[in-house]
């Protein structure tokens, strides 16, 4: 997890109170997932360690975009009591971002409540001025235009976000990762590891784990030649080529191209690459019993010394420990 982390700790007997704010037409699996969890840390613990209330603005019923309805427990206003406040977006969070919603949520912050959205919910907090200085997520397909109406906003590409008491994700399954990694910075990874098998997940992501996602919908489908770049250096991993053949390949010069990574991926092309051949590496690592040397070899890295210094850097441990962990 993120050293950024600062989640409300919960050292009494006291269940931790999440509500979760519907908002029409809200991703029912992504939701699902992320109250899953909850049950579980309270079935595997044997006491009650979360409760959770399910809210809308208003107190009305609203549908899913699977169009289904679930019983609520009244409007936000009347959500006195709890702990930690997920916004629950969907595809069409934007249309449903208006005047009451704004007000209302910033209401919530000013109660020092922390506060998270789980797949287009991080939308509703950014409209409401809440994810100011704040790192966040939000799901790849909404990535691009994110980042163009709100600027200023530190915008991962992240699986989930947690930044002290902002907590995003992408949707879909990330959720339970979101989940698993707040459970336990309040109650152990032993607790965690218990769930994560009752889901049937084989580890549990972290931050460091980027949304699989068409490097078009990052940025856009204006940069034709970045994403050729990418293409090309997705399709050279264990032998890289250097910048200036990236830049040649796809015509233009080097510093056009470190101008591209810069602007519209925020880190320069070699980082860039590297950090794609470690998580190449990490993968490996992972999922398979390849020897450290020639998951190293495999992924563009000459030496075992220079690649475990390049993984600890990124992942902050080396590779021979993460094949450890996953034992």
């Amino acid at each position: 997890m993120s050293n950024s982390t600062e989640t409300p700790v919960n050292e009494t007997d006291v269940a931790m109170h999440v509500g979760f704010l519907m908002l029409p037409e809200y991703t029912l699996s992504t939701f699902s997932n992320a109250v899953g969890i909850l049950r579980m840390a309270n079935r595997l613990s044997g006491r009650e360690l979360y409760t959770w209330t399910l809210r809308s603005l208003d107190g009305e019923p609203v549908t899913s975009s699977a169009g289904l309805e679930i019983n609520l427990d009244g409007s936000l206003k009347d959500a006195d009591g709890i702990n930690i406040l997920l916004v629950c977006g969907g595809y069409s969070v934007k249309k449903y971002c208006d005047k009451p919603l704004i007000e209302s949520l910033r209401l919530i912050s000013k109660r020092k409540i922390p506060m998270g959205g789980i797949c287009t919910g991080s939308y509703a907090l950014a409209a409401a001025g809440l994810l100011d200085g704040y790192r966040c997520t939000i799901h790849w397909e909404n990535i691009a235009s994110f980042r163009e109406e709100f600027p200023k906003l530190n915008i991962a590409s992240s699986l989930f976000v947690i930044d002290r008491d902002r907590y995003t994700c992408s949707g879909g399954i990330s959720s339970i990762d979101l989940m698993l990694n707040l459970i336990a910075s309040i109650h152990g990874h032993q607790l965690v590891q218990q769930i994560s098998e009752q889901f049937t997940c084989d580890r549990v992501r972290t931050e460091k784990d980027a949304q699989r996602a068409p490097l078009k919908y990052l940025i856009g489908a204006s940069q034709p030649r970045l994403v050729d770049a990418v293409t090309l250096m997705e399709s050279n991993i264990e032998e890289p080529l250097t910048l200036d053949e990236v830049a040649d390949y796809v015509g233009i010069s080097r510093r056009q191209l470190e101008r591209l990574f810069n602007r519209y991926l925020h880190c320069a092309p070699s980082r860039y690459y590297l950090e794609l051949r470690l998580s190449r590496a990490r993968l490996l690592l992972l999922q398979t019993s390849i020897p450290v040397i020639d998951v190293a070899i495999s992924c563009g890295f000459s030496t075992a010394p220079h690649f475990s210094k390049c993984y600890s850097d990124l992942y902050s441990k080396p590779p021979s420990s993460e094949r450890r962990a996953l034992r």
